[in-house]
């Protein structure tokens, strides 16, 4: 198996939680929180970790109520998973993130650097289950 770098995010309008993983070990890390209040600063954020890392895929959070309805940010993230794909031409895994902020564990002010780390060790669970 080649190695390759994964990135997932915890979108959220104000920041923007990121984490990084790889392939072969399928297993994430908390990385940084981007500044998420303007478009310049998302993208800017966003820009300088694809730069950095020169991953093969992404992988966004998509919230849903408990019953597995859509709500008010569901819609706002799957059009961020759109634009990831759009302006980085790399494929977008979308996970069910309904419980990733509940199960951090954390004192610190902001978590969503954890709940992205949470969102992309999912998807690495699910891949194994799935392969």
């Amino acid at each position: 198996m080649t190695e390759s770098v994964i990135i997932g995010f915890d979108f959220g309008e104000k920041r923007i939680g990121v984490a990084i993983g790889n392939t072969v070990t399928q297993e994430a890390r908390a990385y940084r929180i981007i500044d998420s209040r303007t478009n310049a600063a998302r993208w800017e954020g966003i820009g300088a970790v694809v730069k950095e890392w020169e991953p093969s895929a992404f992988v966004v959070g998509i919230p849903r109520h408990p019953d597995g309805t859509p709500h008010e940010m569901t819609a706002r993230c799957e059009r961020f998973a759109r634009q990831l794909e759009g302006r980085f031409h790399l494929p977008v895994h979308r996970v069910d993130e309904r419980y990733s902020s509940a199960v951090v564990e954390s004192d610190a002010d902001f978590i969503d650097d954890e709940a992205a780390c949470i969102i992309l060790q999912q998807y690495f669970e699910e891949s194994k289950l799935n392969s």
